[in-house]
């Protein structure tokens, strides 16, 4: 399998870590969606990352996608969300919100560096979105006494929010305050000690389309 993206892509990371927790080979090609996008449009025409391509050539695109098929493959036993009921639609709901938090992040990144501008408007509902799912996470996560989510095994609900908050606080570090979201923060630094986090870790940047 070949992963395309760079891994401070909380997306792109998120399906790095599950390839390795499922313990599933592949190779990395960190393009870039400004300085390769010719190179992803050969495999899929969004020009978005991650994408997936399988060993038979398939292409799978978007990360929810891409780790259901992962799911699908590690099997029932070993999948990183519960196979069905109230956990696994909790845990989807989990996900949605860290996903949703990634793409607002994501939003503001390209107000600043792409778009190069601030429109005050769409800035301040931004981060309102920000600071919403950021304080419904955290009560979520305080109200939970395990080392993860859902108990003693780490998931893609886990694996979600530990990717975005760290893309948060080097993003807009104005976003983390780790005393007003304590529980968040304690998630983050049990994530980022495990060796699968720490193996996909890039610095955050992001290069200007004419770069």
């Amino acid at each position: 399998m070949i992963l395309i993206g760079q891994y401070d892509s909380p997306f792109v990371r998120r399906v790095a870590i599950a390839l390795r927790l499922y313990g599933l080979a592949y190779e990395h090609r960190p393009w870039s969606v400004f300085a390769q996008s010719d190179e992803i449009a050969a495999f899929n025409p969004l020009k978005r990352v991650p994408t997936l391509i399988l060993d038979d050539g398939a292409v799978l695109l978007e990360s929810g996608a891409i780790l259901d098929w992962l799911d699908e493959l590690a099997g029932p036993d070993r999948a990183l969300i519960a196979e069905r009921g109230l956990e696994r639609r909790q845990a989807l709901r989990v996900c949605a919100l860290a996903s949703g938090l990634a793409d607002k992040a994501v939003s503001l990144v390209y107000e600043r560096a792409v778009h190069e501008r601030a429109t005050p408007v769409w800035i301040a509902r931004c981060r309102s979105q920000i600071d919403g799912v950021l304080a419904a996470l955290e009560a979520e996560r305080a109200g939970r006494s395990g080392p993860w989510w859902f108990g003693a095994q780490i998931s893609h609900a886990d694996i979600a929010v530990g990717c975005v908050l760290r893309f948060l606080a080097e993003a807009h570090p104005d976003t983390i305050d780790a005393a007003r979201w304590p529980a968040l923060a304690a998630h983050s630094r049990a994530c980022e000690a495990l060796p699968d986090f720490a193996a996909v870790v890039q610095p955050f940047y992001v290069a200007p389309p004419s770069a």
